[in-house]
């Protein structure tokens, strides 16, 4: 394979800081940079959400997209963004962080190998965490069904 992964996710918001206040204290997101991408153009903050990857946020204050919220698979090019968990303990801290913020109704769902949790942040965008299923049957994968052991 010559791709390593996702080096960032591009996202719009009207409010920058307040993306990245919930994505700190959500994820413990950085800020690498805050600043005009390029003279004269719109604020760009660079938000490190793991050890190689990070949001690159455009703070438009008059974008109205955040304000149209469509269901799954209606949401244009880019319908969510999934985070990689750095193992279960961090899976479970990031769900009881985003349950806290009132982002997620906390449901944790059976992917196969995967479990996840679905959340939106404070724009509407519909993002979910994932880590490996520590209950995987490998004769029995389910997909789409919650996890007992979160029920």
């Amino acid at each position: 394979m010559l791709s390593a992964g996702i080096d960032h996710v591009a996202t719009i918001t009207k409010d920058a800081d307040r993306l990245q206040a919930f994505y700190a204290a959500v994820f413990g997101a950085t800020v690498e940079s805050d600043g005009p991408e390029f003279p004269g153009g719109p604020r760009m903050m660079v938000l490190n959400i793991g050890p190689s990857s990070e949001l690159n946020v455009f703070e438009l204050p008059d974008n109205a997209e955040a304000d149209r919220q469509t269901p799954m698979f209606g949401r244009g090019r880019l319908d969510h963004i999934g985070f990689k968990a750095a193992d279960l303990a961090s899976f479970e801290d990031i769900r009881e962080r985003l349950v806290a913020a009132g982002a997620t109704d906390g449901v944790v769902t059976e992917f196969g190998r995967k479990i996840s949790v679905f959340f939106r942040d404070p724009d509407g965008l519909e993002c979910e965490v994932v880590t490996a299923n520590p209950d995987v049957d490998p004769e029995n994968l389910r997909f789409g069904t919650p996890l007992a052991r979160y029920a």
